[in-house]
């Protein structure tokens, strides 16, 4: 299956202490934070992709553009949706939200491109 707009997936994160902006140093309230909201979406979204990607190839963040809108508590769980909205080459754009029991916490985009995994890490390493 080639990658098509219309890739979906959802992640459930029960919210735990380390999940908080306190435990992550991105704040001082006791409430899920913003850097894990963000690893959330981008977590859907690389499971969005995962069965229809060739062997050997990954994806990698590029951009991000997230409006985290609502607080929630430890002990409340949140949903993070992806659906790729878009495919430019090897870049993708994903739609993303998080939703509680209340309601939409965070929503925005994301990029991701597509690499063959083996290179960018030689790449990281400095050695391509």
């Amino acid at each position: 299956m080639p990658l098509k707009v219309g890739l979906a997936a959802s992640l459930t994160l029960d919210v735990g202490e380390a999940d908080t902006a306190t435990a992550m140093r991105s704040g001082d309230v006791p409430v899920l934070a913003t850097p894990r909201v963000v690893a959330l979406a981008e977590q859907a979204s690389v499971e969005a992709v995962a069965g229809v990607l060739e062997p050997g190839m990954t994806t990698v963040g590029y951009e991000v553009q997230l409006a985290h809108l609502a607080p929630t508590p430890v002990g409340g769980r949140v949903t993070a949706d992806a659906t790729l909205e878009n495919v430019e080459g090897r870049r993708l754009t994903f739609r993303v939200s998080v939703n509680d029991a209340r309601g939409l916490v965070a929503i925005g985009r994301l990029t991701r491109v597509v690499v063959e995994r083996n290179r960018f890490l030689e790449r990281s390493r400095g050695e391509a």
